[in-house]
């Protein structure tokens, strides 16, 4: 491992020095910590033209902040291996504040920063506009440049299936997201290959209406830019705002998969939830046997009894889930068919179902904590507030609406923030719910720009993200083991921000329970995050191994026909086995072509370094006419023996690591099945 990190930090060291910001004209040499904090201090150092941009008051910032009082001073920095800085510009005459939060990690060669801007005078600003965190032209050797992007979720098969776009001079590759949702049918992070041995790793954390640009200027540079969409607003006195975050990562290598694992790493080391220091790990889900007997549905005819008489179940056949989950319906009326009430239209009602959950959820908290030994997750969606539920006659002074039956609650309203902040803490201490999953049914962006005033567009919007922020980091201070999954109608609020706070462990919804999509889904993701995950809905192989991933949700019923439970729990140690692995490196073996066909094979490698072991995955689908499939293995020593298990049949075969890397052929006879191979160096 530390020969593979040594190579990675002289790989770094290398494209900081050849893959160049020409703003600057910056060459960095000599050592990786020396050479983050270099590129840190030549690009926003005194005089310089910082890599962000935007328009103050019909000027270009270029100008603005040539004429503003500029300090850039050292912070403390909070973890081994970083460097933090803080450069501020402030404008005397008009009372501009601007400030540039940047963070390095000498260990990856990734670098960060975010913009605030405040009002420190009397009177409103000028307004402020085209916001771009990053505005950044980069010199590359002559070579046609190529992004890796992924598609957002779009609740298809489709979804976060990665794609590739070659940038000719003059070409410009726009991004943006549909409705205010940051993952909604784009997705931000992306790869920027500038040659065949280097690229940058990209990555935005807004969780609104993000958009990059990546225009091909010449043979030889490469111009960035990300940023907010619509704001365009003077700042009243007093007032501060931030805007989105970027990462870049840079990297050097033989493919580009080497940016993508660096990516992973640096994601998990630096940029995702820690307990007790170390990054968390998202857990094995159980439920309560969702879906109920029409005119039931989701969790609305669930009750404490029926809740706890499923944990005795599952505990009885020795399927121990690490937490529980509970959906949407829980709350009050969310059951009330007769007046058409289901778990949708009731969102704003957030008290338990008196009838249903007498105590709460207490009793059922306590019994999965002593019993059953796992936590409790619980479902929210207190964004959205649906017309005539508690919420919305109680405080309509924090509703937020552009017609239509929901309204959002104004988060970006500071005391609507500190009651949503205070209600929901309260609600998790009282009830003993250790995991908290928030959802949000509704495209925003209408709403937020229906409710700016003039002068002051997309100010509602970057209130509400701001709040998000705020309201999730109260609870991860409040409670500090607590676990946020990010839903969002599966996966459309997956960006650089959102990760470092939470991670989609129900990343779409397409078609429940349908494998070739959870294959094609999982394929997509691995390319950025590891960190995510599905739902199983059978413990045939084929079906079980399409939902593999760091994290996942059992959803079995005991009685299903054809399944027995000693399946389920060779299933469920499968996956135990495996799941470690996401959390390496990742290679895929089908190339980035339409992965979508039912008459294809799909397969991916986990590699771990440190012990060089791994596994292959591989599904035949149900129309492939073909019973082999060749493949090629990636970071394997050549000249090591490696033994590979066939996890089906028991059979194990030796090869060296060059055979591997040349060409292993994987068979099935018969189509809709699946390989599990794992591998270890002898």
């Amino acid at each position: 491992m530390k020969r593979i990190l040594k190579s990675l930090l002289c790989a770094i060291a290398l494209i900081l020095g050849t893959f160049a910001v020409i703003a600057q004209g910056t060459t960095v040499q000599n050592g990786q910590g020396i050479q983050v904090e270099r590129w840190i201090k030549t690009q926003f150092g005194k005089g310089k033209t910082p890599p962000f941009s935007f328009i103050y008051g019909g000027r270009p910032s270029s100008e603005v902040l040539r004429q503003c009082q500029y300090s850039l001073t050292r912070m403390t920095s909070t973890e081994e291996n970083q460097i933090c800085y803080l450069a501020t510009y402030t404008d005397n005459k008009t009372g501009l504040k601007v400030e540039c939060e940047i963070k390095g990690w000498t260990d990856y060669g990734a670098v960060e920063w975010v913009l605030r801007f405040e009002n420190t005078g009397s009177k409103i600003t000028p307004a402020i506009s085209q916001v771009q965190t990053a505005d950044i032209t980069f010199v590359h050797p002559t070579h046609v440049p190529k992004v890796y992007y992924a598609e957002g979720s779009n609740a298809e098969r489709t979804d976060f299936a990665p794609r590739e776009k070659m940038l000719k001079v003059g070409d410009t590759m726009n991004m943006e997201p549909r409705g205010g949702r940051s993952s909604d049918s784009a997705f931000p992070f992306f790869n920027i290959q500038t040659a065949s041995n280097e690229g940058v790793m990209v990555a935005v954390g807004w969780t609104g209406t993000w958009q990059s640009q990546i225009i091909s200027t010449s043979s030889q540079r490469l111009w960035l830019k990300a940023g907010l969409k619509h704001l365009d607003a003077g700042l009243l006195p007093g007032e501060r705002i931030r805007t989105a975050s970027i990462c870049l990562l840079f990297w050097q290598g033989s493919d580009r998969m080497v940016g993508h694992n660096l990516f992973r790493r640096y994601m998990l080391a630096h940029h995702t939830r820690k307990i007790d220091n170390k990054p968390v790990t998202y857990p094995i889900f159980g439920g309560f046997d969702w879906g109920d007997p029409e005119p039931c549905n989701e969790y609305t005819c669930l009750t404490t009894e029926y809740a706890i008489a499923m944990v005795q179940r599952t505990t009885m056949f020795g399927l121990d889930p690490e937490a529980y989950w509970l959906d949407a319906g829980w709350y009050t009326d969310a059951s009330d068919y007769a007046s058409g009430k289901n778990w949708y239209n009731t969102a704003g009602n957030w008290t338990t179902d008196p009838e249903r959950f007498p105590d709460g959820f207490k009793t059922l908290s306590d019994y999965i904590h002593k019993k059953a030994n796992a936590k409790l997750m619980v479902w929210f969606e207190p964004e959205r507030v649906y017309k005539g539920t508690k919420w919305e006659r109680e405080h309509p002074e924090w509703m937020l609406s552009a017609g239509g039956n929901n309204s959002l609650l104004n988060i970006g309203n500071p005391d609507a923030c500190r009651w949503l902040c205070k209600t929901i803490g309260d609600f998790m201490e009282k009830n003993g719910i250790d995991y908290y999953r928030q959802d949000f049914n509704i495209a925003p962006e209408r709403i937020w720009l229906a409710n700016d005033t003039e002068g002051r567009k997309g100010i509602t919007e970057v209130k509400h993200i701001m709040g998000l922020y705020d309201f999730w980091d109260y609870l991860l201070n409040r409670f500090p083991r607590v676990l946020i999954d990010n839903c969002a109608s599966g996966g459309r609020r997956i960006d650089y921000e959102t990760m470092l706070r939470s991670a989609p462990m129900w990343r779409t919804d397409y078609n429940y329970g349908e494998p070739v999509g959870y294959q094609c889904h999982t394929y997509g993701l691995e390319f950025y995050l590891s960190q995510h995950a599905t739902g199983s809905y059978h413990v045939d192989p084929f079906d079980s191994r399409s939902s593999l991933g760091s994290a996942g949700g059992f959803n079995w019923p005991l009685t299903i026909p054809g399944e027995s439970f000693p399946d389920m729990l060779l299933t469920l140690q499968e996956f135990r086995d495996v799941r470690p692995y996401y959390n390496e490196d990742f290679y895929p073996l089908s190339g980035i072509g339409d992965l979508t066909g039912d008459d294809i094979w799909l397969a991916y490698q986990l590699h771990r370094p440190s012990d060089n072991t791994g596994y292959i995955i591989a599904f035949r689908r149900a129309e492939s006419k073909d019973q082999t499939y060749n493949v090629r293995l990636s970071g394997l020593i050549p000249t090591a023996t490696y033994s590979v298990y066939n996890k089906d049949n028991g059979e194990t075969k030796e090869y060296t690591g060059q055979q591997l890397a040349n060409g292993l052929t994987l068979t099935l006879d018969k189509p809709r099945t699946s390989l599990l191979l794992k591998y270890e160096k002898k």
